[in-house]
């Protein structure tokens, strides 16, 4: 019995499921989220829609600086070709490049109210 709910588990039982990209298959980029404003749940809007286009988002929190009035997709390592998937994900975001060997990461976003109106959320 256990055998037969396997096999239709692996077979069948996924064709209603949604695919979302895993985060880590393809080229990995890493990023933290920094919500610059004070709107609560910002940063984890963002972080969904970062995941769902295949982001590994490994932190995201606020910002030491508010507020912000437009997003900024900063570089720490690598090159503008993660920050340009970013980019594409979130529809906005300005990049800039400001290296940090410290942190483990390749972007950082620093979320401004431009974000707002894009996740569909009220400033």
């Amino acid at each position: 019995m256990i055998a037969g709910l396997a096999v239709w588990y692996v077979v069948g039982g996924q064709k209603g499921a949604e695919s979302l990209p895993i985060p880590g298959t393809g080229e990995r980029v890493t990023v933290e989220v920094l919500n610059g404003t004070r709107m609560s749940g910002l940063a984890r809007e963002t972080t969904r829609r970062l995941r769902g286009a295949g982001l590994d988002v490994v932190y995201f929190g606020d910002a030491e600086e508010f507020p912000v009035d437009s997003t900024r997709i900063l570089i720490r390592r690598g090159d503008s070709i993660a920050a340009q998937r970013v980019r594409r994900a979130l529809g906005r975001g300005q990049i800039l490049a400001a290296p940090n060997s410290r942190l483990l990461l390749d972007i950082t976003v620093v979320l401004g109210l431009d974000m707002a109106p894009a996740l569909g959320l009220e400033p």
